[in-house]
């Protein structure tokens, strides 16, 4: 993988993980009841391609 391409993937994960923790945040400070643990479990799942995007930027 060239340095271009590790440098969109690492890109890719900051935008993912800036749009979780909006999500988190929006979800704990506005919602309610299902609507906050759907919006919450959405946010938590961002996490697994955050986490690939990562190692794949990394190596």
């Amino acid at each position: 993988m060239s340095s271009l391409d590790k440098m969109w993937a690492s890109f890719i994960a900051i935008g993912l993980m800036v749009v979780a923790s909006l999500l988190i945040s929006f979800a704990r400070t506005r919602k309610n009841g299902w609507v906050r643990s759907i919006l919450s479990l959405i946010a938590f799942l961002m996490f697994l391609p955050i986490l690939l995007y990562m190692l794949v930027s990394i190596m």
